[in-house]
């Protein structure tokens, strides 16, 4: 009986070594005398020699800006919005881009209507509820996918726990907190120590709520009810509010601003709640429901004219989706020229680093000459829908356009951008974007629906098609701590 079980043991242990994959091809190791032939080669060039001697010192990317280019770039434009806001905006060590470019937009018209010279909107206020919110939003889909059978180390579940919450975001996500939790000034609501360095708060967030999930996903095995599934979320809701409230501060009830105008008259507002604060004064100038979302995404399995959402995005139970309404990066261009020539600054979601030359601010395919100096092409040797598809590009950033330069022909050249680092860097805190950089490295534009043409608008009444919550168009704007 022994030898039996001892035989069967044997082959069941056999059958649980993961199989070898098998090689479609012969591989070959480098050998010793082609990589002594490679570096042979390499300093047969005495430009490699010279190239090496720069890079070994100095950062690679500054070492292939394009002096030649940068020195061309001018900060004027033909068409730009009625004035721009002070002060220019810092998000410090945060990936609050995002809240930053929405308030930003929001808070020109209301500077324009009620005479203000500097303004800021809390973006702590937001930041505070979409940390409450985006917890509660991702408990529920920890529920939803272990009742749907999803297993612990398959690729939804991992994709989920792998970072539970970040600090970026994208429009509708902004949308559902405004008119959810609606606005305050600064003044009202202040940054913290976590606001500006968000990276230890988030850290212990997504500790507690990987803890969660285990406790959910255990409940769900257990057949627990509804009921007890939802008071479990509820106690863990309230642990995480006690954390963010903690490193954030907790929020006014109401909110008072008062003011001296440029007239220098004194002006009073509130004492309202936020909500109040949102609809009352700064609706009727900027209705985030007025605003629609564009993207451009060229990937042939992803065609134009189709709205697109993603698999487990988001940031409110019951709120708007994250919706992608996909067009061509003309229909995209067009719609911020309309809307800066209206007077409308425009939020837009881009691939920041790429081709940045950040001493003059300047976002453009050639301020970089990474050919001279490495011999091979970077960044932009694959085309926008391959990049998309082998993991090399994606949305990190979001910013203002406030301007635009046009050519004789009315054609755009160049864009204005307000950024959220401060004043200290670029144009005083602005960057230039041109149309060649817009074209591969921008991926959505927000304006104002009466910007763009019926047929686009009516791309938003189709039922969306849902992309994996891993799809490249789902990264968020800033989803990680720090400048990039």
């Amino acid at each position: 009986m022994r030898g039996k079980l001892s035989k069967t043991l044997i082959h069941l242990s056999l059958n649980c070594v993961p199989k070898q994959p098998q090689r479609t091809m012969a591989s070959k190791p480098l050998s010793l005398e082609s990589l002594q032939k490679l570096q042979k080669d390499y300093y047969a060039d005495r430009k490699n020699e010279l190239a090496q001697n720069v890079c070994t010192r100095f950062d690679p990317f500054e070492v292939a800006i394009s002096r030649k280019r940068t020195s061309t770039a001018l900060h004027v434009y033909n068409i730009k919005v009625e004035s721009e806001a002070k002060p220019v905006t810092n998000q410090e060590n945060s990936g609050r881009c995002w809240l930053f470019a929405a308030l930003n937009v929001m808070r020109l018209p209301f500077m324009k209507k009620y005479g203000l010279e500097e303004f800021e909107f809390s973006q702590s206020y937001l930041f505070f509820w979409d940390k409450i919110e985006r917890s509660h939003f991702w408990l529920n889909n920890i529920v939803s996918t272990a009742k749907q059978g999803e297993s612990l180390d398959g690729r939804l579940v991992n994709f989920l726990l792998k970072d539970p919450i970040n600090d970026g975001g994208q429009w509708d996500m902004i949308v559902n907190l405004v008119n959810k939790y609606g606005v305050v000034p600064k003044k009202c609501f202040p940054e913290s120590f976590s606001s500006r360095k968000s990276l230890h708060m988030n850290a212990i967030l997504k500790t507690k709520l990987r803890e969660f999930a285990k406790e959910l996903r255990e409940k769900v095995a257990a057949k627990a009810t509804d009921e007890e599934i939802r008071k479990t979320i509820d106690g863990q809701i309230t642990c995480i509010y006690n954390i963010v409230a903690t490193c954030l501060g907790t929020p006014p009830e109401k909110c008072t601003l008062e003011f001296y105008n440029k007239e220098k008259q004194y002006v009073k507002m509130g004492p309202v709640s936020p909500k109040q604060f949102y609809e009352e004064y700064v609706k009727p100038l900027y209705n985030v429901d007025d605003k629609v979302c564009l993207v451009s995404d060229p990937r042939e399995s992803n065609p134009f004219g189709h709205l697109y959402t993603l698999q487990c995005l988001g940031n409110v139970v019951g709120g708007r989706e994250t919706a992608y309404n996909n067009q061509p990066i003309e229909t995209l261009i067009k719609a911020v020229v309309d809307s800066i020539s209206g007077g409308e600054a425009v939020w837009f979601g881009c691939e920041v680093s790429k081709r940045f030359e950040r001493e003059n601010g300047l976002e453009d395919l050639d301020a970089h000459d990474y050919k001279l100096v490495f011999n091979t092409e970077v960044q932009v040797g694959l085309s926008k829908p391959d990049r998309l598809l082998y993991g090399d590009s994606c949305m990190t950033h979001a910013m203002v356009f406030t301007a635009v330069g046009t050519d004789e022909n009315g054609v755009p050249v160049k864009f204005r951008v307000e950024n959220s680092y401060s004043d200290k860097n670029y144009d005083k805190g602005y960057l230039l974007l041109t149309n060649a950089w817009f074209r591969e490295f921008v991926f959505e534009v927000v304006v104002d629906k009466k910007f763009v043409s019926p047929e686009v608008l009516e791309v938003f009444k189709q039922e969306a098609v849902v992309l994996p919550a891993w799809d490249p168009m789902g990264t968020l704007a800033c989803p990680l701590c720090g400048h990039h």
